[in-house]
């Protein structure tokens, strides 16, 4: 039985009604898809896209996470395979211990294996390594007509495996897929942190050494100003040998410690987290950081999952939410970057969660978010004031630098910004005909869009 459930994205705005099912094999998901209804259907992982692209408003909503089952490692093909439903936590958690990583990871570790193609994540390593969708081997996708389709990217439908790679859940439903994963020697990765004075030097610091390492990411103080706008603390990393370790860890070198996550507090007033309470915070990130520090060990966890330490953190931003914005530029279009980074210090917009990436070579989805060029993420509060008119300020800046915005953490956007963002939406929106041409699957974000 389907039961009404008030849904959000993480960024905990716009909630809306859906029926919520939890289909536990591919043929409860296919009964599930045949009594949608005329709102549609729509597939939901962990919840952790930011807006609106996990929401069916009065629609049917599947609960994949009950897809799920123990991770199968092949370590002849360096593969493991897993239901859609399987957090990449439980992944990570079977890897490691074997010896193996996974080969793309984002900022949580609290997001479905399907979610995560679903939205084509990106990690500290698209310089080198590309996103998730680079590393697919195979997925099954089930269709609104019952079709049960084995894709990948050079079998099957060649066409229909990239329009669902970054296609926000709304080619079909994956149940399963494969990735390809790299051999580790640690659960632990070497760091080195330089501080930055000003986002000029931030550039010029990852320009010069990003190809040196596998991971790499800057936080970003957007409330810095004057000759200090921009400044920021660059981490980058490799993975860890048993010689890096301190003696007491090389005796369990792929021991996968993540600790006991701290709740949050369960509610938090309006503008807690307001230009001074942020700026105190970022001016102490910034001061407790090392001016220049190497071959520091870190616990995976904590490097590329620092926000996983506190649950339920999305609710230090008050019963309104949090917007998150991440736009793409090419390189060559630093002065877009600049112009949205003095924007934000001159509204002294409150973000404590910015970060800065070089993106490396794309997938071929249509729908994918990352470009080579540089890739800014920063949150801020729902009820700030002006937020509308400056994040459309920003969007102007963007499409006209020939950058694009992230529809995993869109959750404003209009569709004719979009559509200009990704001129392959028509050949997306033509290949998704064919899997559902009845049209069932559909979200707040595609019909906001108008992707569907």
């Amino acid at each position: 039985m389907s039961r009404p459930t008030l849904l959000t994205g993480w960024g905990r705005t716009a909630p809306t009604a859906a029926r919520v099912v939890r289909p536990r094999t591919l043929e409860q998901a296919a009964q599930a898809l045949t009594r949608a209804g005329p709102r549609g259907a729509l597939a939901r992982g962990l919840g952790r896209s930011y807006g609106d692209a996990a929401q069916a408003a009065g629609g049917l909503v599947l609960d994949c996470t009950g897809l799920a089952g123990p991770p199968r490692l092949d370590t002849g093909r360096a593969e493991v395979t897993a239901p859609a439903g399987t957090s990449l936590e439980r992944i990570i958690a079977h890897l490691l211990p074997r010896g193996y990583f996974v080969p793309v990871t984002p900022g949580t570790r609290h997001v479905t294996l399907g979610g995560a193609i679903a939205a084509d994540v990106h990690g500290k390593n698209h310089h080198a390594d590309s996103s998730i969708g680079a590393h697919v081997r195979s997925l099954t996708l089930l269709t609104p007509v019952g079709e049960v389709h084995r894709l990948g990217p050079d079998h099957g439908d060649t066409e229909l495996f990239w329009a669902t790679v970054g296609g926000m859940g709304l080619t079909g439903v994956i149940t399963e897929a494969t990735l390809g994963v790299h051999p580790v020697e640690t659960a632990h990765v070497r760091v080195d942190t330089d501080r930055t004075g000003d986002l000029d030097s931030t550039l010029d610091l990852m320009a010069r050494t990003d190809h040196a390492y596998r991971y790499t990411v800057c936080w970003v103080d957007l409330l810095a100003r004057g000759a200090a706008t921009g400044r920021g603390v660059l981490t980058r990393a490799h993975h860890a040998r048993p010689a890096d370790l301190p003696a007491p860890q090389r005796r369990e070198p792929l021991r996968y410690r993540t600790g006991t996550p701290l709740p949050a507090p369960p509610w938090a007033p309006p503008r807690l987290l307001n230009r001074w309470t942020v700026s105190a915070f970022n001016t102490a990130y910034y001061n407790a950081a090392p001016q220049r520090r190497r071959g520091q060990a870190q616990p995976v966890g904590g490097f590329f999952h620092p926000l996983d330490s506190v649950r339920g953190w999305n609710r230090m931003y008050g019963p309104r939410g949090f917007v998150q914005y991440q736009f793409v530029v090419p390189f060559g279009e630093e002065d877009t970057l600049r112009a949205v980074v003095a924007g934000l210090s001159g509204v002294g917009a409150p973000s404590f969660l910015a970060v800065l990436k070089r993106m490396g070579e794309p997938t071929p989805g249509p729908l994918s978010f990352p470009r080579p060029g540089w890739a800014l993420a920063l949150d801020l509060p729902a009820d700030l004031p002006g937020l509308a008119r400056l994040l459309r300020g920003f969007d102007e800046r963007v499409l006209a630098a020939g950058g694009r915005l992230y529809l995993a953490k869109d959750s404003r956007a209009d569709a004719e910004t979009v559509h200009a963002m990704y001129p392959e939406i028509p050949s997306w929106q033509a290949t998704r005909a064919r899997a559902d041409p009845g049209g069932v699957l559909v979200s707040d974000l595609a019909r906001r869009l108008r992707l569907v």
